[in-house]
C-alpha cells in the first residue's frame, strides 16, 4: 500500500476532537486530520442566547490543562485578538459561550488537520502489509464525491444528540427540543402561552430569556419532574469529582456499582447553575414590583404524560408524582428541555460485531479511552463513557486530560506528562506515607 497512513482519524469536531487535534498539532509524533461534516465549527447554535455563560472557567479550554505553553490556549486568542486588556478588567472566571465558540472558531481556522464538510461515511479494518489499520470512506458534501483515507486508530468525537421521550416525539414544528430555541425565536415570539419541560441549564436558561423577552405579553409555563429547582453541585470540594482522580476511582469499580453511583449523582451535572437561579428570581421579582403581573408558572414535581393536537394549540396532560393530582393546559409552544443522548454512529456498523457491548448495549471502554474490542488499532471514544469514566466524560474541563491519555496510548509514550495527585481529597482508601503512617496532602 503506498497511500499514507494517519496515526489517527477524527471523527467530528466538537471541542473535545478540536482539543485532540490542536495537542497533536504541537507534537511531531502524532500525525492526524479530523473530519467534521459541518461547513465550520458551531458549538450548540440553537442555544446560543445572549448573556449565558460555560459552566467551567475559562481554564477548561481546549488545551491549557494539557499544556499551558500551547499556541491554542484562550489566553493566546485573547492577545492575539487584542482583547487580553480588556477580558483582564471584565474579571469573570466564566466565559460567554459566545465568545467560547469564537475562541474554538479561531483554533479550528489555524489546523491544517481539521476539515470541514466532509462526512465519515463507513470505517473499514484491513490489513496492510501485516498489520491491521483502518479504510475510512469520506463524502465532500460539497459535491458528494467520496475519498479513501487509512489510519492506525480513529478517535470518535460526535457529540450526543437531542433525547426526546418516546411519546413526545415528531408532534409538529411547535413541539420542540431546546437544542432548537433559538432557530424556533420568530414562532416563539408570535406564542401567546408557552410551555417548557425540563429542569437542566438549557430549561432555565430559555424560561429566563423568556421572562425577560416575553414575561408580560405570553402566559410561560415551567415543568420538571425533579422534586424542585434546585443548583447544580458547584462546591469547590464537590467540583473535584470532575478530576482525574475521580475518574481512576470511578473507573475501577464494578459496573453495577458505577450505575448505582451515577443515579445518585444528578445534581453533579444536571442542575441549574446558582447564579441561573438567581437571574429568574431576580426577573419575577421586579416584573411584579408595583402590583404588576406576571403570568409565570413554576411546577416541580410533575411529569407530562401527553401532547396532543388540540384546534391551532397543543393539549398538555401532566401529573403531579407527589399528591398525584393530574392538570391540563393548553399551549401554543412545547420547548423540550429533555437533554440529550448517546448515539452509536452509522459508519460503526460494519464493525458492531467486533465491539464488546454491556448488558444494557453500551460501549465497553478500557482505561484509555478506546473501545473495547476484537480489533489491534484503537477507536477512541470523546463523551461516551459516562457509564465506564464517571460525570466527568461531558466535562469541558477534562477534555483535555483525556485528550492527553489519547495521545500518549497512541504514541505509545508520554508525550504529555500526567499528574498522581489533581485533588486534595482521597475517593478511595486513605493515602499515608508508610514510613510514618501519617496522611500524605501533595
Amino acid at each position: 500500500m503506498t497511500q499514507h497512513i494517519y496515526d489517527v482519524i477524527g471523527v467530528g469536531l466538537g471541542p473535545f476532537n478540536l482539543g485532540l487535534a490542536a495537542l497533536t498539532e504541537e507534537t511531531d509524533e502524532i500525525d492526524g486530520i479530523f473530519f467534521e461534516k459541518q461547513q465550520e465549527f458551531n458549538w450548540h447554535p440553537g442555544m446560543m442566547i445572549q448573556g449565558t455563560t460555560l459552566q467551567v472557567p475559562f481554564f477548561a479550554d481546549l488545551v491549557s490543562l494539557a499544556d499551558v505553553k500551547s499556541d491554542y490556549s484562550f489566553l493566546n486568542y485573547l492577545q492575539q485578538n487584542g482583547r487580553m486588556y480588556h477580558f483582564y478588567f471584565l474579571e469573570k472566571f466564566h466565559i460567554s459561550r459566545k465568545e467560547y465558540n469564537d475562541y474554538c472558531r479561531w483554533v479550528s481556522e489555524r489546523l491544517s488537520s481539521c476539515q470541514f464538510g466532509f462526512e465519515v461515511t463507513q470505517v473499514r479494518p484491513i490489513e496492510s502489509q501485516g498489520t491491521q489499520i483502518y479504510e475510512v470512506v469520506v463524502r465532500h458534501l460539497s459535491n458528494l464525491r467520496e475519498d479513501i483515507y487509512y489510519a492506525k486508530n480513529i478517535a470518535m468525537g460526535i457529540g450526543s444528540v437531542p433525547s426526546i421521550p418516546d411519546h413526545l416525539k415528531g408532534l409538529g414544528d411547535s413541539v420542540f427540543h431546546s437544542s432548537e430555541y433559538m432557530y424556533k425565536k420568530e414562532i416563539v415570539e408570535r406564542a401567546e402561552s408557552i410551555t417548557v419541560v425540563g429542569s437542566g441549564q438549557s430549561a432555565a436558561e430559555i424560561v429566563l430569556d423568556l421572562i425577560n423577552q416575553r414575561g408580560t405579553s405570553a402566559d410561560i409555563h415551567w415543568y420538571t419532574r425533579s422534586h424542585g429547582f434546585f443548583p447544580m453541585e458547584y462546591s469547590k470540594l464537590g467540583l473535584e469529582h470532575f478530576s482525574p482522580d475521580y475518574t481512576n476511582f470511578f473507573y475501577k469499580l464494578p459496573q453495577e456499582k458505577k450505575d448505582e453511583l451515577l443515579r445518585k449523582q444528578d445534581l453533579l451535572y444536571k442542575g441549574i447553575s446558582a447564579e441561573t437561579i438567581g437571574e429568574i428570581y431576580d426577573a419575577l421579582y421586579e416584573g411584579t414590583v408595583g402590583e404588576a403581573v406576571m403570568n409565570v408558572h413554576l411546577q416541580a414535581m410533575s411529569e407530562i404524560k401527553t401532547i396532543e393536537a388540540a384546534e391551532e394549540t397543543w393539549k398538555i396532560s401532566g401529573q403531579q408524582l407527589v399528591s398525584t393530582d393530574k392538570f391540563e393546559r393548553e399551549s401554543d409552544i412545547v420547548i423540550l428541555g429533555t437533554g440529550y443522548e448517546q448515539a452509536v454512529p452509522h459508519f460503526l456498523s460494519p464493525l458492531s460485531h467486533e465491539i464488546y457491548w454491556d448488558e444494557q448495549g453500551r460501549y465497553e471502554v478500557d482505561e484509555n479511552y478506546a473501545l473495547k474490542c476484537d480489533l489491534h488499532p484503537s477507536i477512541y471514544v470523546q463523551n461516551g463513557e459516562m457509564h465506564t469514566h464517571g460525570v466527568g466524560a461531558p466535562d469541558l474541563g477534562l477534555g483535555a486530560y483525556r485528550n492527553s491519555v489519547i495521545i500518549n496510548s497512541i504514541a505509545g509514550k508520554e508525550l504529555y506528562p500526567m499528574q498522581q495527585d489533581y485533588v486534595f481529597q482521597t475517593f478511595g482508601v486513605e493515602k499515608t506515607n508508610r514510613k510514618k503512617g501519617t496522611h500524605v496532602i501533595r
